[in-house]
């Protein structure tokens, strides 16, 4: 007899998530939410119909941050299935700018196609032309102490 899985047996380990509909994405959008990377690490591959982001990720499902200072990690985010690409006031390949992820959002158009809009601090956004939602998140790295050594803010 099989039994459903309790929160209590999860642990901390590293995330390597899917999202196929608009809810999936809604976690996937609040796990990468003040994410930052520099805009030089990101990537259309035309061919392959993917656009792939290399971010530092808060870890806000970390369990231990009352005992240790909040935490980042390195991980890949994915998007699958991608027919164009737009973007507004995001530089394109400019090491030195850092971007900071607010928030993934899916505005469908002819089911199950679609916009992805990632939205950026500072009003950038990237606007991605999907046949459907296909998106991944995956840690690639071993969690260390945010520089900050605090979890972003946000005004109410």
């Amino acid at each position: 007899m099989t039994q459903d899985a309790r929160f209590e047996d999860g642990r901390e380990a590293p995330l390597n998530l899917g999202a196929l509909d608009a809810d999936d994405l809604a976690v996937i959008s609040s796990l990468v939410q003040d994410a930052v990377f520099p805009a030089s690490e990101m990537r259309w591959d035309r061919k392959a119909n993917r656009f792939a982001l290399l971010l530092n990720r808060v870890r806000w499902e970390d369990q231990g941050k009352t005992r240790h200072a909040p935490e980042r990690v390195q991980s890949v985010l994915i998007f699958q299935t991608v027919q164009g690409v737009a973007s507004q006031d995001v530089p394109k390949g400019d090491v030195d700018t850092v971007l900071s992820l607010l928030s993934l959002s899916f505005e469908e158009t002819d089911a199950p196609s679609g916009f992805l809009t990632l939205t950026f601090a500072g009003d950038g956004a990237i606007r991605l032309k999907v046949e459907a939602i296909d998106v991944s998140l995956k840690d690639v790295t071993r969690p260390y102490a945010a520089p900050s050594r605090k979890l972003p803010q946000h005004p109410d």
